[in-house]
Order: structure tokens, then C-alpha cells, then sequence
């Protein structure tokens, strides 16, 4: 095994101890380091960044966004090296590096969209339906219907312990990013009492473990089940086929913005750690009203 390929394993198993990170995040860790140690087969201590640079744009022809994420890992792994006494210095602190500043609209679904998705529980929780059925459907209402209503990440439900759920005041506490923790108020009646509908039955399945939410083998339930569970009910309710449960989470934040709700107050709920983040939200807002103005308002055709 190459030298560098060595230190790229070390440096992941380093930030799988220390950071409370995403499957998917330290899946694209070690994608794009693999690319980086890859690129034109030297190690890594001779490995000129602005070639690598060129050949994202020019080779694979990515977007700066990506490369900018690539990057970011990338600095973090010489960051790793560098308190490992293997570098001196960051060599990417010293370069100067000019991308194009791309904003990207959150995507979300309408509100008739979610309705459908709401309808097409209701109909399987109505349904007759086995033991197996039962502990699917009720589990599956539980799961999407919280994510609708509270805008949390699928891998903060996953993750959801029974200890984290605060029963007198309808409230969950979610393990963010960053082990930054935060309180959520399950506001509609109909979700909180799903999630108590699972709770009994989960409570009746004998497990080793106290997460909340789990799998037909009765295993914790990962991020891909959910999303498997939210293209299972959105292609029975025919909708957006490119969405996905993070569609959910944009969401709800941006109708939180468009019905009135302070932009600080849906940054606590949402977990962020900068208002940037969440006022992205407001040009979604503001872009529906332009649609709406240039659509409807009277005063345009006279």
C-alpha cells in the first residue's frame, strides 16, 4: 500500500472518532481524497494542487461548487498532516483561488405535493394489513410525518434515541452536526401522536439497542432505508420523482420564511450554524412572490 494511501486511511478513521459526521459525508471524504492521491500517480507530498485544479475543470469538468468541496476536504486531510508533524504548513493556505460565486436556490415541493405524500399514509394506515404490514406502515407514517414537520435531517432520525424523546412536552432533542444538540417542538398533534402510535410497537419488539426507529431485521434504520421509504410513498403519491426527503427539509423552512416565522427563530430549528444558511431560504420565499406578482396582480394588464 502507497505511503499516501496510508495516511488517507488514518486521517478518515481520525475524523470518524472525532466528528459527528454523516455516513455520506465521510463516503465523500473518501471519494474525493482517493481522486486527489490518484491524480497523476505521484504521492502526496509532490502533488501540484493547480494542475489538480485545472483537471477538475477542464478533465472532469466540474462546477466550482464541487471542486470548492473537494477542496475543503482536501485542506482538512493537510490540516490532519500538518498536526501530525508530516507537513509544515497547509499548502493550500498559500494559494490564491478565484471561483465564481454560484447561489443555488433550495429545492423544495409544494404544499399540495406534501398533502399528496399526507394522503397516501392515511390510505395505507386505513388499509388492512398483516403484522408485517403494521409494523411497516405505522413505522413509515411516523418517520415521514415527523420529517415534514419538524425539517430535521434524515441522518438526526436515524440517530434518534428513545432517552431523546421529552413525552410531557412534545418535544424531541436532535444530535446535529458538529454534537450541537437542539430542541424540537412537535407542533401538530396528528405527527406527535403517529410517532406514539410507533412507539408502543417498537416498544413491544425485543432489541439490543434504544434507537427509536429501525429496519424490518429490527437493526437501527439508516439513511437509505429513509430515503427508500420517502421514493416508495412519493412515487405512489406521483409526484416530483426527483425529489428527495431533503426536498422535506427546504420544505418546511421555507414555509416557515413565507408565513411569517423570524429568520432566527427557523435557524435555531433548523441546527444551523450561520444565518447565511437559512436565509437562503427568503430568495425562495421572495421568488415565489415575484411568480405570484407577475402571475396575478391586475395592475400588470392594465
Amino acid at each position: 500500500m502507497r505511503y499516501s494511501t496510508i495516511l488517507c486511511n488514518n486521517f478518515i478513521t481520525n475524523i470518524e472518532n472525532s466528528k459527528n459526521l454523516s455516513i455520506l459525508t465521510i463516503k465523500a471524504y473518501i471519494s474525493d481524497l482517493n481522486d486527489f492521491i490518484n491524480f497523476d500517480g505521484d504521492e502526496i507530498v509532490s502533488k501540484d494542487l493547480i494542475s489538480y485544479i485545472n483537471y477538475l475543470r477542464t478533465v472532469k469538468n466540474l462546477k466550482d461548487t464541487s471542486i470548492k468541496r473537494k477542496l475543503v476536504t482536501i485542506s482538512l486531510f493537510y490540516n490532519y498532516l500538518v498536526e501530525e508533524n508530516i507537513f509544515e504548513t497547509n499548502p493550500l493556505t498559500k494559494l490564491k483561488l478565484n471561483f465564481k460565486k454560484e447561489k443555488r436556490l433550495p429545492k423544495t415541493l409544494t404544499v399540495r405535493e406534501v398533502s399528496k405524500i399526507l394522503s397516501v399514509i392515511d390510505a395505507n394506515l386505513e388499509s388492512e394489513f398483516s403484522s408485517f404490514s403494521k409494523f411497516i406502515n405505522i413505522r413509515d407514517a411516523a418517520i415521514l410525518d415527523l420529517l415534514i414537520t419538524t425539517g430535521i435531517r434524515i441522518h438526526e432520525l436515524s440517530s434518534l434515541q428513545f432517552r431523546d424523546i421529552i413525552h410531557h412536552d412534545h418535544t424531541i432533542l436532535i444530535h446535529g452536526k458538529g454534537r450541537k444538540q437542539r430542541l424540537i417542538y412537535i407542533s401538530s398533534q396528528v405527527t406527535w401522536d403517529r410517532l406514539k402510535s410507533w412507539l408502543k410497537l417498537r416498544k413491544e419488539l425485543s432489541q439490543n439497542h434504544d434507537y427509536v426507529f429501525t429496519n424490518r431485521y429490527h437493526n437501527k434504520i439508516s439513511i437509505y432505508a429513509i430515503e427508500d421509504i420517502y421514493a416508495k410513498y412519493r412515487n405512489i403519491a406521483k409526484i416530483n420523482d426527483k425529489s428527495t426527503p431533503h426536498y422535506l427539509r427546504h420544505t418546511f423552512a421555507t414555509n416557515l420564511l413565507a408565513n411569517g416565522a423570524d429568520i432566527r427563530a427557523v435557524q435555531e430549528i433548523l441546527g444551523h450554524s450561520s444565518i447565511t444558511t437559512t436565509q437562503i431560504y427568503t430568495e425562495v420565499t421572495n421568488k415565489r412572490k415575484k411568480q405570484v406578482l407577475n402571475k396575478f396582480n391586475y395592475r400588470n394588464k392594465l
